[in-house]
């Protein structure tokens, strides 16, 4: 059984990201370890395909240049690395997914207060509780545990599912 609140969350992210994927909109992903290599997974099913042919969707894993990373983690401090690519790259519109499973990570607290600064869409993908990144998302969507690894299988099913509605809208454009 899902928790219609968690339905209701999910389905507005979908309407978030749908529409910053038809209208050509940035969207950004970031995350620490795991969500990471999510963030990573998401921008790689989005550019690429999940299911079906549809053009390619401008998606961005915050976490995938390790240059750049290093670089403005040296310069800038570690906690800065997302939050000075949003800067960059984010755009009015445009959505930052960020992924904390504790709701607490500083780099991805501080993206997501740049990206509200830009009036970007943030969708908080979070455990139980959301942390304080859940006062800074537009979507909190919070798996309702507080165990990491149960907290990051919940994840996958919601991003998945995310991926797929989002791809469905793009084939359907192109279709048109």
């Amino acid at each position: 059984m899902v928790d219609a609140s968690l339905q209701v969350a999910v389905d507005a992210a979908a309407q978030g990201l749908i529409h910053a994927a038809t209208q050509r909109l940035p969207i950004l992903v970031c995350g620490n370890g795991g969500s990471a290599a999510d963030a990573q997974h998401i921008a790689g099913e989005l550019a690429g395909r999940f299911l079906l042919e549809r053009p390619a969707i401008d998606v961005r894993a915050l976490s995938a240049d390790t240059a750049l990373l290093t670089a403005l983690g040296n310069d800038y401090g570690y906690e800065t690395i997302f939050a000075r690519q949003v800067q960059a790259h984010g755009r009015a519109g445009g959505v930052l997914l960020a992924i904390s499973t504790s709701g607490k990570s500083r780099n991805v607290l501080l993206a997501a207060e740049t990206a509200r600064k830009q009036k970007m869409m943030v969708i908080g993908l979070t455990g139980e509780g959301g942390g304080p990144l859940a006062a800074l998302s537009d979507v909190v969507l919070a798996v309702p545990s507080k165990s990491t690894p149960l907290v990051q299988q919940g994840h996958q099913v919601i991003y998945h599912y995310l991926c797929a509605v989002t791809e469905l809208a793009m084939a359907n454009l192109s279709n048109d």
